[in-house]
């Protein structure tokens, strides 16, 4: 089975191909970082307009990649929600026009979900059940996960996410949009020097809050000399207290659960520093952590691909309306109807 799937969330175009027996077989992907680069973020209008460009010369440079044709093709998955509701429907009205079109099945697929499921498209995937920390611009949340569409959600945030605070500070240090790379390209030359607190972690549970951190950044900013010195410090101090809150919540949940294996996946979990921390946590506890290879950490088509193929190939699938949920909880996805072979 050859699943096409399509993400047009927010500010990336990624068209891919996954094949049940070759697995991941073609995966295109268009960036808009230069577009809304001049704008410091996001503007929702323009992400609509470039997806409407980029989207079908990339899905036939994904066919022309795979060596296949639309005949080929068994059935179109595409992000359904959460994202910017122009955006998103940009991507449901192909899909659903393509599935007809091709007399194929298509299936709206939960932007986190792909995320989630992301680590399974390496050479070593984690077994179930196992707890996922997700960590994005509009996302941190730490959920419990059973199985395909069994998820609890164990905490997120009640504010800020972590990649918006990370993308926030970099904007008071005077970075480059998108500005959570750069925030930590800056953190490697910083040192010891400023002490940041760790939201939310003297209190017992397992939710987030960032924009307290945010604010402490923008303070401390405000009240030294702004040499390239002291911004790298306070780029250190500020990653370091993000990290460092990440891991005391992953480790609360694996206490709290019992559980030894751990899956990070969105934007952030390319962090360097967020990786190395709980690579040592999971070592101190005899457990293991899994991530995605960069390329599939920000926003792609081939996870889509794949969390479509795993939904289409349990006999999921949706009728032809295009509808898509900007706002959309995913303890709300039914679990996989029969057992994939």
């Amino acid at each position: 089975m050859r699943i096409l799937g399509i993400e047009t969330s927010c500010d990336e175009t990624g068209v891919a191909i996954y094949d049940g027996q070759r697995g991941l077989i073609a995966n295109q992907l268009y960036s808009q970082i230069a577009l809304h680069a001049d704008y410091g973020g996001v503007v929702p209008e323009l992400a609509s307009r470039d997806h409407i460009r980029k989207t079908a010369p990339l899905i036939q440079a994904a066919l022309q990649e795979a060596n296949l044709t639309a005949a080929e093709i068994d059935g179109v998955a595409y992000t359904a929600g959460p994202g910017l509701v122009g955006a998103l429907l940009v991507g449901a009205t192909i899909a659903r026009s393509l599935a007809y079109a091709w007399q194929v099945p298509a299936l709206g697929v939960h932007h986190m979900e792909g995320h989630l499921l992301a680590p399974m498209l390496e050479d070593n995937p984690p077994e179930f059940p196992f707890i996922a920390l997700l960590v994005s611009g509009g996302h941190t949340q730490l959920v419990q996960v059973d199985g395909v569409g069994q998820y609890q959600l164990l905490g997120e945030s009640i504010d800020d996410a972590a990649g918006e605070a990370f993308d926030k500070t970099a904007k008071l240090l005077g970075l480059d949009y998108p500005g959570g790379a750069a925030l930590a390209k800056l953190a490697q030359n910083g040192k010891v020097r400023f002490k940041f607190p760790r939201p939310m972690t003297d209190r017992p549970g397992l939710d987030f809050s960032f924009s307290g951190l945010k604010t402490f950044a923008a303070n401390t900013i405000n009240n030294n000399v702004q040499d390239d010195q002291t911004r790298a410090d306070i780029a250190f101090a500020f990653q370091e207290a993000v990290v460092d809150t990440l891991m005391i919540k992953c480790r609360r949940a694996l206490q709290q659960t019992g559980l030894k294996r751990l899956v990070i996946a969105g934007g952030v979990s390319a962090n360097t520093a967020l990786r190395h921390g709980l690579a040592e946590l999971m070592q101190q506890i005899g457990g293991e952590v899994f991530y995605p290879q960069p390329q599939f950490c920000t926003d792609n088509g081939a996870m889509i691909a794949y969390a479509g193929f795993l939904r289409l190939k349990s006999g999921q699938q949706s009728d032809l309306s295009i509808e898509v949920r900007p706002r959309w909880n995913m303890t709300e996805l039914p679990p996989l109807t029969r057992k994939l072979i």
